[in-house]
């Protein structure tokens, strides 16, 4: 497996960290050399390793991991099944969201539960449809018929599904959601909303997120200090069955800019992504302490937490009635 930020090494080069396996992978960033095995449980180690160093899980936690069926959160999912042994207390339930992406989302649920009856986990779905009355598709099929283009579908998408898992955790009565953020999701989320001038959402981004309300489910990203390249290697490595085709909205998407030059730099400067991440670790206290707190009042339409009279997801779909 090759892209740009990984290497296969040739023959004749040993694992710096078993020395006597072949190598496999070229950590560019710390200059290791890893067999499949050494990689793997470095991965699994550094996960390990960010949930005590963040106190993410306490002992008794129920925890709902948002499984998309792509590599990322089927990699944490298995990873977290695995560790699961060393936290006996904390029980794991999958939840996916059915967006309702025609000729892409039947094939990723599939996918799921598959990876989950594999892993004896209890999977539970819930969808667009079933939430808001309508499908991701046709949400865009009205927006467009409205002459409403100012936000890309993946601005829609993002609330509406950041609302679908936080209710699905509420209903299975969790108490965190693990999501599968890489370092790459996270470096890209920052400088997004830096270029956006969020500083609202800058404050946020964090390896944990604080407590504001008892309705919002604790979110935690296990894998923020996990690039994407290694989680993708890391699927492969385990044989995971994951989907691999693009979302047919991603394309549009400010992300996938930011997401090409972030590359081409890390290219040329290896550990930037790891540089914004420290940077932007440093910052958050400043940041936090400089802006206004809000005050929580209840969405007139759907009863949830917001600051506003309306709900962001409420005021988006105000748009399409």
């Amino acid at each position: 497996m090759r892209n740009k930020n990984t290497a296969v090494l040739m023959s004749g080069s040993y694992c710096s960290v078993c020395k006597k396996k072949p190598s496999f992978f070229y950590r560019k960033y710390s200059g290791q050399k890893l067999c499949k095995k050494c990689f793997s449980e470095s991965i699994e180690a550094k996960v390990r390793a960010t949930i005590t160093k963040y106190s993410m899980l306490k002992f008794d936690d129920k925890l709902a991991i948002a499984v998309s069926g792509g590599k990322d959160s089927l990699s944490l999912l298995h990873i977290l099944a695995k560790l699961q042994k060393y936290r006996p207390k904390t029980s794991l339930t999958a939840i996916t969201i059915d967006e309702g992406i025609k000729g892409y989302r039947d094939e990723a649920l599939d996918i799921a539960e598959k990876n989950c009856n594999a892993l004896q986990i209890p999977l539970y779905i819930t969808s667009f449809k079933e939430l808001f009355g309508l499908t991701l598709d046709e949400l865009i099929i009205k927006l467009q018929a409205k002459g409403k283009t100012e936000l890309t579908p993946c601005a829609y998408c993002g609330v509406l599904r950041r609302r679908a898992i936080n209710v699905a955790a509420r209903n299975i009565g969790a108490t965190k959601i693990a999501t599968a953020h890489t370092l790459d999701d996270e470096t890209q989320t920052v400088l997004m909303n830096i270029l956006r001038g969020d500083t609202d959402r800058l404050s946020k981004e964090k390896p944990i997120t604080n407590y504001v309300h008892s309705m919002f489910i604790r979110k935690i990203k296990p894998f923020c200090e996990i690039p994407e390249n290694e989680s993708a290697l890391y699927a492969y490595i385990k044989k995971i069955t994951f989907q691999d085709t693009p979302c047919p909205y991603a394309s549009e998407a400010l992300r996938n800019d930011i997401r090409t030059m972030l590359n081409n730099i890390e290219e040329k400067h290896t550990g930037t992504k790891f540089a914004i991440s420290r940077t932007m670790e440093k910052l958050q206290p400043a940041i936090e302490q400089v802006l206004t707190k809000k005050d929580f009042k209840t969405c007139k339409d759907c009863g949830e937490p917001t600051s506003q009279i309306l709900c962001k997801t409420c005021e988006m779909l105000h748009q399409i009635r």
